[in-house]
């Protein structure tokens, strides 16, 4: 057992980490490794208490995200080296995990992850059941059908793993101090904090929030409340079992995704943790109201095995060595869950300086990982790549306790459910986030959430299937959502756009600030463009809609999930640059509504006086106008790429909005559509999506958006000079235009794009998103391949359920956007559509 040391030692800091859990310690290993000086944590009992200490210590290469699995990879490469680096043992055992299939939807479950995992350099198999009795021959194998193998995955001793990371962090400077309690936080007015505690005040630079379920506690002190709660979680350790003693090597760890529970060896006998239904599962609810008890620090909960019985019966069928063995430990802890089980990882929005990484699942497999993470990001001002799934600022004001609680309890339930393309989990739902149009449409539609919101995915008719079908092939939405594509294409359609995020800026610096932000110019007056913010490094950071309706005001349009991720970004470079502006969010507080298709101007012309031509009314150009005499701020531009307007409203004045469009349009057969038609209108068009296409992993030279790249104006806006480097280097990738010959089943994003080599078929990209195209009747991907594969004509397969399908690379686009149309037309062209 360490030393503590109940003393500050200094009372000035770079940086200050609040919580000596695994999390906490990886991140002042890293940062101190990375060669920051002036390190300090705070541990205010000490390391490992709350809930690293009691975890069962699980480590796997597998995730179904897509760069979480770097995060699993870099931590279990760190693990290997670690007793090296720093002579501390580790107790890491590698005998590899084992997934098992035992239903079909299963199987197709694993083919889906295999084609996510193939363009990643984890190790990943799908192997038979004769595979998996040769790995575990203890199992019972009347049920399993596959399974899915990740050599390397295994566990480890979470107490000697903090050790090593606090023996590593000490060694290259950091200082770890407990028992230590933060007892208040104060921001001063440069940004920097007053971290108060028993033995004196630490000035810090910044903090960082790591401290478990104490977390939330350590949020309020900010005025923060992290949407955390604690949940129960079980795990059961037996005796000594004869036929596991005499294996020669180690069991892989199992998951036996039906029973709902993992099992591996613990020396001679066997350790499994179920997850229990959201019915049965428990949470400590009354932490969140009162706060975690004074004293609590490596104490557990009463155990509760009838709570568990169902798994612990569908563990010993699979494993039949089990029922003869006796339970000698059960170990019943704490562990932290934020809504969606995902950790909140990052810079908040709103308070600067203030850090956090908490809310962890599963904190020992992302403690590694998760640190270096945010050391890179704290060092070097951007993140070393895309992770918006973790994002502290995923979470607003309309994350409440209740919600929290009731999310929380589904995802603990969750564990092991199957994960379907376009997941949607319904508790917690609706939030007190909804649009002025929800009431009216959800008995007519399937929705589908978005940062807290409601929005309409496709709409029913006579005869439709109804309601959430999810599934690996073409479901009850397929048919639908054709005739919704029809409907723009053809007359006229309304979509809801109010989860857009929203924020006027105005100001004296106004025009100074956003042409340092976006690497596109600023528009005039009147007008709105494209336009991108990018990172140092020259990745895409977001893209926004900016308009200038009126001299030096602004309004920035960003998508849902983006809204505070892009908002903190901007005031960061309002803070640090001292400009003279106004930001306001005004993401709540407005409705937006979009009109398109060909028959768009003949139904908003019937409303107002203003006129709508195209002499009048040009492609990109924005005005505030009354419709029905509602005051809607109408920009024309459509993401479907037809000729259509967004009309940015008031959210009271929505139904009524709504209702005047929808009347005035019964001539021209208006009806609504949903953004599964939106969003293969999009793709048909070739336009590119924030989080797809482009994010913190890609510039944009790659993602061929130089069109919105203005590298020859005379702002240095943020990129710039890497961006000219990136160009004078040459691109290794691109991203390209593919159609593909498929059956039941369509592109989605993140499969596996193969290609034929000389010697042999080798994974040479990834797609990044896809569909089926109702025009071309074929399925259509947008993929990242390597230059010297990127010409048009280039033949290649993606990869879909465990089978290759054959793709070809096209001219893009597939349907040419309205405005291009009607310029060709004045050319006396005959446009494709």
């Amino acid at each position: 057992r360490e030393a503590s040391s109940p003393s500050l030692g200094k009372d000035r800091a770079d940086t200050v980490i609040i919580g000596g859990g695994c999390v906490g310690v990886s991140l002042a290993y890293h940062l101190a490794k990375a060669g920051l000086k002036d390190v300090v944590l705070l541990e205010k009992s000490e390391l490992t208490a709350g809930s690293t200490w009691h975890a069962a210590g699980l480590t796997t290469y597998f995730h179904p995200g897509i760069n979480l699995k770097k995060i699993h990879a870099y931590s279990i490469k760190l693990y290997e080296k670690l007793e090296e680096e720093t002579g501390q043992p580790v107790g890491f055992h590698q005998p590899g995990s084992i997934r098992i299939a035992s239903t079909p939807t299963r199987v197709d479950e694993f083919k889906y992850q295999m084609t996510r995992a193939g363009w990643h350099p984890t190790e990943q198999y799908l192997i038979t059941p004769e595979k998996v009795q040769e790995l575990f021959p203890l199992l019972n194998m009347d049920k399993v059908l596959a399974g899915l193998y990740n050599p390397g995955d295994g566990h480890i001793d979470p107490y000697s793993l903090t050790m090593a990371l606090a023996a590593g962090a000490r060694k290259y400077g950091a200082q770890l101090n407990y028992p230590v309690q933060v007892t208040n936080l104060n921001s001063r007015s440069d940004g920097t904090w007053d971290v108060e505690t028993p033995l004196g005040i630490i000035q810090a630079k910044r903090i960082v929030n790591t401290a478990g379920f104490w977390a939330r506690d350590i949020g309020k002190m900010i005025g923060l409340q992290h949407p955390l709660i604690p949940v129960h979680h079980q795990y059961v350790v037996t005796s000594t079992i004869p036929e596991v003693k005499a294996l020669k090597t180690e069991l892989p760890v199992i998951r036996d995704l039906e029973g709902s529970y993992y099992l591996r060896q613990e020396r001679d006998g066997l350790l499994f943790g179920p997850y229990e239904s959201e019915e049965k599962m428990k949470l400590q609810e009354s932490w969140v109201t009162n706060g975690v008890p004074p004293g609590f620090g490596k104490e557990l909960f009463e155990s509760d095995l009838d709570r568990i019985m169902e798994h612990i019966e569908a563990a010993m069928e699979m494993v039949p060595v089990l029922r003869k063995a006796d339970i000698i430990n059960t170990i019943a802890g704490p562990i932290t869950y934020s809504p969606d089980i995902l950790p909140m990882v990052g810079p908040h929005q709103g308070v600067r300086n203030y850090w956090v990484a908490i809310g962890f699942g599963y904190g020992i497999i992302h403690a590694g990982g998760m640190g270096k993470y945010l050391s890179d990001w704290i060092l070097e001002g951007e993140p070393p790549f895309d992770l918006i799934e973790v994002d502290p600022n995923r979470y607003g004001k309309w994350t409440t306790t209740g919600y929290t609680a009731a999310k929380a309890r589904e995802s603990y339930g969750f564990n092991n459910i199957v994960g379907y393309p376009k997941e949607e989990r319904f508790a917690g739902r609706p939030t007190e986030r909804t649009s002025g149009l929800y009431n009216l449409l959800k008995s007519r539609c399937s929705m589908g959430f978005h940062a807290g919101w409601e929005q309409p995915h496709w709409f029913y008719k006579p005869g439709d299937e109804t309601g959430y079908k999810p599934s690996f092939r073409r479901t009850n939405w397929f048919d639908p959502v054709g005739r919704e594509y029809k409907q723009v294409m053809e007359k006229v359609g309304v979509i809801d756009l109010s989860p857009f995020g929203k924020f006027k800026v105005k100001g004296r610096d106004s025009v100074k600030l956003l042409d340092h932000l976006f690497a596109n110019v600023v528009p005039k007056v009147g007008s709105t463009n494209i336009s991108h913010m990018l990172t140092p490094r020259g990745k895409v950071y977001a893209e926004l809609t900016v308009s200038q309706p009126y001299p030096g005001e602004f309004m920035l349009v960003t998508g849902s999930g983006s809204e505070l991720h892009d908002l903190r970004w901007i005031e960061e470079k309002i803070t640090r640059g001292g400009y003279k502006v106004e930001i306001e969010n005004m993401t709540d507080d407005m409705g937006v509504l979009s009109v398109a298709g060909p028959y768009a101007r003949q139904v908003l012309q019937k409303l107002t006086n203003e006129d709508l031509s195209d002499a009048s009314f040009k492609f990109l150009q924005c005005r505030h106008l009354k419709l029905s005499n509602i005051a809607v701020t109408a920009i024309r531009i459509s993401y479907t790429g037809e000729l259509g307007w967004e009309l940015y409203h008031r959210k009271e004045d929505s139904v009524p909005l709504y209702s005047a469009i929808m009347e005035a349009g019964q001539k021209e057969g208006i009806d609504d559509f949903g953004t599964y038609a939106l969003n293969t209108l999009r793709l048909e068009k070739g336009f590119r999506a924030w989080g797809a296409e482009m994010n913190c992993d890609t510039n944009p030279l790659e993602a061929g958006l130089e069109y919105f790249v203005k590298l020859n104006k005379a702002a240095d806006f943020t990129g710039k000079q890497a961006l000219k480097q990136i160009k004078e280097r040459g691109l290794k990738r691109r991203l390209v235009y593919l159609t593909l010959e498929t059956d039941n089943v369509d592109p989605e994003g993140n499969e596996s794009v193969w290609h034929n080599g000389k010697a042999r078929t080798i994974v040479i990209g990834n797609t990044t998103s896809g569909c089926f195209s109702y025009g071309a009747q074929q399925s259509l991907a947008f993929a990242y391949v390597p230059m010297e594969l990127s010409k048009v004509g280039q033949k290649l397969e993606v990869e879909l359920l465990g089978k290759n399908y054959p793709a070809t690379i096209i001219q893009e686009p597939l349907v040419l956007t309205e405005p291009t149309r009607m310029r060709l037309q004045r050319k006396g062209e005959s446009p494709k559509i």
